[in-house]
């Protein structure tokens, strides 16, 4: 499990990274030049000693990181979480219904403070955003969030 010293430092890399361009598809070796949602995930997550798989979907697979299901206010949520957002593309089994498959599109990274931040194709760059703006503003929805 993440350390509290690791969690202040994957959010502090995060932050010193807004403003970065977005690139989908960006590879890990374009880092921290460039950044889609998963590879900078990837990136801060790297800094502090966590490997984890470079793209969204295999991020949501990982059996290294625990399941959790944020609460309606997201008060169970710590930072460092990622947050795995439905999309139109990439299959996973969601384990809350485990007879359907459901596609994984995107993946943020919860700040605390019901704020993420993210590798944002909607503006072109990484950025902090509300939870809750995101969620509303999208036509994602929170499948799971995972914890390291």
């Amino acid at each position: 499990t993440m350390t509290k010293k690791q969690q202040e430092r994957v959010v502090s890399i995060a932050g010193s990274l807004v403003g970065r361009p977005y690139r989908y598809g960006a590879k890990p070796e374009e880092a921290p030049n460039f950044f889609d949602c998963s590879s900078f995930t990837q990136y801060c997550f790297k800094q502090v000693g966590i490997e984890i798989p470079r793209s969204s979907i295999l991020q949501a697979a990982d059996p290294n990181g625990t399941e959790i299901v944020p609460l309606p206010d997201y008060s169970n949520l710590e930072p460092g979480d990622l947050l795995f957002m439905r999309g139109t593309r990439g299959f996973y089994r969601d384990n809350l219904f485990p007879n359907r498959e459901v596609y994984v599109g995107h993946v943020v990274l919860y700040l605390g403070n019901t704020q993420i931040i993210h590798a944002r194709f909607s503006i072109g760059a990484v950025g902090e955003q509300a939870l809750e703006e995101f969620v509303q503003d999208q036509r994602f929805r929170i499948v799971f969030a995972k914890r390291y």
